[in-house]
């Protein structure tokens, strides 16, 4: 043998790591789960947002826009104004911490341009029908929405043949019957008008997030999480602003720069699109850290929970604070939007691997 030194672990050094992973990983799933509630912020500032200022005479009956532009044109507009307030929040982030260098040289790369490519689908695509279910059904489409990991579990399945086993079939098929009870509120008085069609809309909004989560899983896997939100928001801005209002406004027949500069320059509405743009951020950047710190699954399960603070936040800033009509949650959708977080944790990871690491944590 050599004159090698060998070195022994001791009993102390074990359990110090244990316990240090513990911790790790129990702030891991604390940043997870913010990541959620950032979402639900997102969700209630964008909202209040377009019902501020010069979106309450675009809204109004005597705007002079036709049914498109109300809608789609709309739409694309509150996306596209939230989306280039985030990637604002997320330049100047980089610049203050020294890594605005490190965006511009990792969007050049091959997983930068994957990472442009999903940012494309997730931000004109999904945020647009996302604001549009927003506006014909409320708050009741930020749990269809949801449904983007189920959608994700199954798309990985058939591009990528990653495993889909009956666990996760059983949190898929729960995830649907939540949105089911969601759609069931639909049959009673008193529920907005388009209702299903606000819903249809949330779940194309699924979809497009549940291609976009597929997509990035190769290029968050070589980027740093805060380089790669920073591409993907500035991606979404850009896009959002510069492609889908530009089409939205020339098939309506309006002069879409116009409402760009108002939208911006509304002293009464921007400040509220600022704040979802910094939620918007944050939604992303603390899933992303959440998910390196305690594995993607769990990470996954845990911003999973915007299916119950979307409506919850809505409620408290929409309904409550600023006493708006129509922001109260059903009591069955508030049911659905936990069974729905359920169906997300069962389709994220096996549960009895909690108790497996609880043992093992007391080992």
């Amino acid at each position: 043998m050599s004159g090698g030194t060998t070195s022994t672990v001791t009993p102390a050094a074990i359990v110090a790591k244990k316990a240090l992973a513990s911790s790790f990983r129990r702030r891991g799933i604390m940043v997870a789960l913010f990541s959620g509630l950032c979402y639900g912020f997102y969700t209630a500032f964008m909202t209040l947002g377009m019902s501020k200022g010069v979106w309450l005479q675009w809204y109004g009956e005597n705007s002079g826009l036709s049914s498109f532009a109300v809608l789609y044109l709309l739409g694309a507009l509150g996306a596209a104004t939230t989306d280039t307030c985030s990637a604002l929040w997320a330049i100047g982030i980089a610049n203050v911490r020294g890594r605005f260098g490190d965006f511009t040289r990792c969007i050049k790369t091959k997983p930068g341009m994957v990472m442009v490519t999903a940012a494309i689908i997730g931000g004109p695509m999904a945020s647009t029908a996302y604001v549009v279910g927003l506006q014909m059904a409320g708050s009741l489409v930020v749990p269809i929405a949801a449904l983007c990991p189920a959608v994700g579990a199954i798309l990985g399945r058939v591009w990528f043949k990653q495993e889909l086993n009956s666990r996760m079939m059983m949190g898929i098929v729960i995830c649907f019957i939540a949105s089911f009870m969601i759609g069931s509120t639909g049959l009673g008085d008193n529920v907005p008008d388009n209702l299903m069609l606000g819903l249809f809309f949330g779940f194309v909004a699924a979809v497009c997030w549940g291609i976009e989560g597929c997509v990035c899983g190769y290029g968050t896997s070589m980027i740093d999480p805060e380089i790669g939100i920073t591409i993907r928001q500035v991606t979404a801005g850009i896009s959002n602003l510069f492609i889908l209002v530009p089409v939205f406004g020339m098939i309506a027949h309006v002069n879409a720069f116009g409402m760009v500069v108002q939208s911006f320059t509304d002293p009464e509405a921007i400040i509220w699109f600022a704040l979802a743009g910094l939620s918007a951020y944050g939604a992303f950047m603390y899933w992303y850290k959440g998910n390196a710190m305690c594995g993607a699954p769990l990470g996954m399960s845990c911003n999973g929970t915007f299916s119950f603070w979307g409506p919850f936040c809505c409620w408290i800033v929409l309904g409550v604070v600023f006493g708006i009509d129509g922001w109260v949650i059903p009591p069955i959708a508030w049911v659905a939007a936990v069974v729905m977080v359920i169906g997300i944790f069962i389709i994220a990871m096996n549960p009895m691997d909690l108790f497996r690491k609880s043992n093992e944590e007391v080992a």
